[in-house]
């Protein structure tokens, strides 16, 4: 697989436009110059309120996982968005019988008191609305107000803004949500603030396509993830499992690029199966490390939806492993192509903006198997010999010609950087 050399200048021009084979299939890529900000050069990495809590959330909450996440380490690793989901709102109902106003039961100094604490902490604050009458959780949404609701999230300095269209525009048309989701775009813009805008749409109506066009930031490309590695089929018919969102990705590489990121959905680490608002049984930590390994490399917003009094050591170390997480947070902002798909033995790969190129090696099986690297066949590179590092080993495993191979467990991602060893 060979990428042109305008793929290896994007981090300097934007506006490329090219085309390559895969496994005998073209893909284009269309990197347009479509957002006049610089938000999001890179995918928003932050924790978000609802996998756990859903509306049981209150100012208590927010101030103990801002703490949270700086003791821990995660503040430092990158994770700078702390983001209220639905239920801060003190109506439920529609907007047309009830204003947009705070809970004060749940939040009794405001949110923009969170907002300036976050903002102390070197961190950052999201806030949540819906472009219909009511949000998904049944409160007050912002339909027919988007002016004045944007120009009051950016009075309490709020910095991200998700606007969900789960229940009031499910079978919407496209023209009705482009214009849904651009009023909110505008409104946002015409504040002078800086907010990152997640159109969150369940990736119904194709928003990949146009999400960048309304000045969307982050656009979900699947319904709710479950906390599941590999749930049969669909949980509820709704569902999707990791490698169900990991699947439905592949092939939307043209869309993803800086400002404007294909969203896989929140984080499942350290959830075990105790949400109190998702679906699914948890999965293994090696299945946890494959999920957050596969979301870096696919360049998906990282947002972590546990309790994080729950994260055990081990999510820890998985949620804050700086090799993985430098993937994700790659300046020429790639997502990575599905390159080989041998059954339930799938390669993905994307190159870096130092010349090196990331690589995942993911067993989808039920069994450990051998799986092997070709530098020209699989990746189509000139290099002679090439250099290895087992990133999520954070181990160099030394110079190989033409091919690597490794053991790679069910169910794990082993996560590579290679470099021309000449």
């Amino acid at each position: 697989m060979k990428f042109p050399l305008a793929v290896m200048c994007m981090a300097l021009f934007s506006g490329n436009l090219f085309a390559e084979t895969i496994n005998n299939s073209t893909v284009t890529f269309d990197h347009q110059p479509i957002l006049t900000t610089q938000l999001a050069a890179t995918p928003p990495m932050g924790w978000s309120s609802w996998n756990y809590y859903g509306d049981r959330i209150n100012e208590k909450v927010i101030i103990d996982t801002i703490d949270k996440m700086v003791s821990t380490g995660l503040r430092d690793a990158g994770y700078i968005y702390v983001n209220i989901d639905d239920g801060w709102q003190k109506y439920k109902g529609s907007r047309v019988d009830n204003p947009l106003a705070i809970d004060e039961n749940k939040f009794p100094k405001g949110i923009k008191y969170l907002a300036d604490y976050a903002h102390k902490k070197g961190m950052k604050l999201g806030i949540y609305s819906g472009p219909g009458n009511m949000t998904c959780a049944g409160y007050t949404g912002s339909e027919g107000h988007e002016k004045e609701d944007a120009a009051l999230f950016a009075s309490w300095g709020v910095d991200h803004l998700k606007y969900d269209s789960c229940c009031s525009h499910q079978q919407a048309s496209q023209a009705v949500l482009k214009t849904a989701f651009g009023n909110m775009s505008e409104a946002l813009k015409a504040t002078g603030r800086p907010v990152v805008y997640h159109a969150c749409h369940c990736g119904w109506q194709n928003i990949w396509q146009w999400g960048a066009k309304v000045g969307a930031n982050q656009w979900r490309i699947g319904q709710d993830i479950s906390d599941d590695f590999n749930y049969p089929g669909h949980r509820e018919d709704y569902y999707f499992d990791v490698l169900d969102m990991i699947d439905r990705g592949v092939g939307l590489e043209q869309y993803s690029g800086k400002g404007h990121w294909n969203d896989y959905d929140m984080l499942i680490i350290g959830l075990h199966g105790h949400s109190k608002e998702l679906v699914g049984t948890g999965a293994s930590d090696t299945e946890y490390r494959t999920h957050f390994s596969m979301w870096s490399i696919l360049s998906s917003p990282l947002l972590i939806g546990a309790n994080l009094d729950n994260l055990t050591a081990e999510d820890l170390a998985t949620l804050t492993n700086k090799e993985i997480i430098a993937l994700n947070q790659d300046p020429l902002g790639l997502q990575a192509k599905r390159v080989v798909s041998n059954g339930d033995l799938q390669i993905f790969a994307k190159p870096l903006a130092d010349g090196s190129w990331a690589v995942a090696l993911l067993n989808r099986s039920s069994q450990t198997a051998i799986m092997s690297l070709n530098i020209q066949q699989d990746l189509d590179l000139p290099w002679k010999k090439m250099l290895v590092r087992d990133i999520g080993a954070k181990r160099d495993m030394g110079a190989f010609e033409q091919r690597y191979s490794t053991e790679v467990q069910s169910h794990e991602a082993k996560m590579l950087v290679i470099r021309s060893g000449w």
